[in-house]
């Protein structure tokens, strides 16, 4: 995994987040096509549907009545497998907590940024690490336990998409009319050029239209707009007379792209009882001070932060609001006691303590999954090696 340089303000949101928006809408959009296709193609569309079905043990989460009368939760994840020669277990560049509340009638969707500090729980022991190495200590088990402890919140279901699902669903659907901007040519995905104007794009082009930052003057603002577009016309298109054709490789394109523990009567439900929330959506971001942990770059919410996120998304659940106490309040309460500055934005080190109070030791992954062990903390207390 590329390494990336701390921000150097508080307001951090990760440049990766608006990647995850297209995985979201990827969800929407499969809940748009099962319950819009159920009764036509009842059995073609379980049949696909039913291959995405990948269940968590029932100590993962807590499922939810999808009766329409209760909020729900669901983690979304997009992995960076599946698309450039990458075929190892991988990491969650994307994950969103996204909650859906048939009272209020709204959507949120809380994005946490892949560099964030926080506890994997894994089952064989917990460890510190960046949140998107949980997907890849013990998959979508570990990285719901993850972010329910960071932020104290239950996960109900989870959805994950590989990097190339979007790619398959544009090419299923016979690729997407899109209206470019401005001419562009990004080196950093496919190396495609973007002419201002009409295009047709194919799976490949559609993914390297959504994902480009680097070229636009408007930065992800740009690219979030880029996303929806390629979204609004994946949909527009499968739901059209003509794409009905191509609607046994469109699935087949999703149930080979995706795993979830939502079934299919879930997504039916959903689509059914709940669209009103779907078309009620608000977004936001854990918030994090990018610093360093020896070598390697981290973003460390504030306890005011992981506190503020939890209370929202408790109450978006009509959960009843609680103090957080956790692995992450507490290193960041010995990190003020010994000086801590929270207001440094030059990428500040930022020291790992053991719950004694000294500099802890810790194990990291590798991107091929093997564990290494690194010794206890050096001269500044941290105590990673590269990592992620």
């Amino acid at each position: 995994m590329e390494e990336e340089t701390p921000r150097r303000t508080r307001k951090h949101k990760s440049s990766r987040r608006s990647i995850g928006h297209y995985i979201v809408m990827i969800l929407l959009t499969l809940v748009v096509l099962v319950a819009g296709y159920a009764v036509r193609l009842y059995s073609q569309t379980k049949t696909a549907v039913d291959k995405t079905y990948d269940p968590v043990s029932t100590k993962a989460a807590v499922k939810s009545n999808i009766s329409g009368t209760k909020p729900i939760s669901i983690l979304l994840m997009g992995t960076d497998t599946g698309e450039f020669g990458r075929q190892y277990t991988g990491n969650t560049d994307t994950m969103i907590v996204v909650t859906i509340n048939p009272k209020t009638k709204k959507t949120t969707m809380t994005s946490i940024p892949r560099d964030t500090l926080a506890e994997i729980v894994d089952g064989n022991g917990a460890q510190a690490q960046k949140i998107n190495a949980a997907y890849n200590a013990n998959g979508n088990e570990a990285a719901m336990k993850t972010v329910e402890k960071l932020l104290n919140i239950p996960i109900n279901y989870y959805v994950t998409v590989n990097m190339a699902g979007l790619e398959k669903i544009v090419d299923a659907v016979g690729g997407i009319d899109v209206n470019v901007a401005f001419t562009w040519r990004d080196a950093y995905v496919g190396n495609y050029t973007f002419t201002k104007g009409p295009m047709h794009l194919n799976g490949a082009q559609a993914l390297a239209y959504a994902r480009m930052r680097h070229s636009d003057p408007q930065g992800d603002y740009g690219r979030q707009q880029r996303q929806r577009e390629v979204i609004t016309q994946i949909v527009k298109t499968a739901l059209s007379a003509k794409s009905l054709s191509n609607y046994s490789t469109l699935m087949d394109s999703l149930s080979n792209s995706m795993r979830t523990s939502l079934k299919f009567d879930d997504m039916v439900a959903i689509g059914e009882k709940y669209a009103a929330c779907i078309k009620n959506v608000s977004q936001t971001t854990v918030e994090g001070l990018g610093v360093y942990i020896n070598e390697s770059s981290y973003q460390v919410p504030t306890t005011a932060e992981l506190q503020k996120v939890s209370d929202n998304i408790r109450t978006s659940l009509g959960l009843q609001k609680e103090t957080l106490n956790n692995y992450n309040t507490k290193q960041n309460a010995y990190n003020t006691a010994n000086g801590f500055n929270w207001d440094d934005g030059n990428n500040p080190v930022y020291t790992l303590y053991s719950d004694s109070g000294t500099a802890a030791s810790t194990s990291t992954y590798n991107d091929d999954g093997t564990t290494v062990t690194t010794a206890g903390g050096d001269s500044n207390g941290s105590t990673y090696g590269n990592g992620y």
